[in-house]
């Protein structure tokens, strides 16, 4: 499949959501509110954001684990809606900042308006790719993502760029779906499987050894779960990990 016809279904797909709301991963509810619960995020932190910022998607809360503190410069990428953000801004107070980048600009548009009309003054949201980023080397102290390094058709050029702009020292925190055993090859060949955060899935010890190869250090699998969705394709049951992974530059 091309890289380029991939881009443009999952990007269909999330521009569709950001003006319509509708769902997509085998992750997402129709209560999103009793979504984000369930994949880690508590009452008191989504009480604590925009709720126009939370979308039910997502397979992890990586804020909860990347250990964000005042000051830091964090980048979340594939920020959609900005439900990380606004997380990671809060803790990262006044003198930190948040940039969140996006290739959809139906998404950039939706958390912008968020933000401004929200008086978040510590955030920033730039339209992009996340294996092109429009981000300075060495410039942040902390990379977060959530369910979105999945969907990329190159998974090691979007590793070599978070270790591109990562300061020394910096980590990277990223919830994410890996598999075990193969997919059916309908479902590797389906674009819509793609956008629904399956097709693009790596074998986990394939996506550890990407991260590795990308320069990053101390590469390690903080937590995992795995998922049993109703409405999931039964030959996809226990087959879909999601992965808390954290590694250093």
């Amino acid at each position: 499949m091309e890289d380029k016809k991939i881009k443009e279904a999952v990007k269909k797909k999330y521009s569709q959501m950001a003006k319509e709301g509708v769902s997509c991963c085998p992750t997402c509810g129709p209560d999103v509110i009793e979504q984000a619960r369930t994949i880690g995020y508590s009452r008191e932190e989504l009480k604590s954001i925009p709720e126009p910022a939370i979308m039910g998607l997502g397979c992890g809360n990586p804020t909860a684990l990347a250990d964000l503190k005042e000051g830091e410069t964090v980048l979340d990428l594939g920020a959609g809606a900005g439900i990380d953000v606004f997380l990671a801004a809060n803790k990262v107070g006044e003198r930190g900042y948040v940039i969140g980048v996006d290739m959809t600009e139906e998404m950039i548009k939706k958390s912008n308006e968020i933000a401004k009309g929200n008086g978040y003054e510590n955030v920033e949201f730039r339209l992009g790719e996340i294996e092109d980023l429009p981000v300075e080397d060495n410039s942040v102290d902390v990379i977060i993502s959530n369910c979105v390094i999945n969907l990329s058709p190159n998974k090691l050029k979007t590793y070599q760029e978070a270790h591109r702009v990562l300061k020394p020292g910096g980590r990277i925190l990223v919830s994410d779906l890996v598999i075990e055993g193969d997919l059916p090859e309908d479902i590797m060949k389906s674009f819509e499987a793609w956008a629904g955060c399956v097709a693009g899935a790596l074998k986990k010890s394939e996506y550890l050894d990407t991260i590795k190869k990308a320069g990053f250090r101390d590469v390690e699998i903080v937590s995992q779960n795995t998922f049993y969705e109703l409405g999931l394709d039964k030959r996809l049951v226990e087959k879909i990990i999601s992965v808390k992974v954290r590694a250093y530059k």
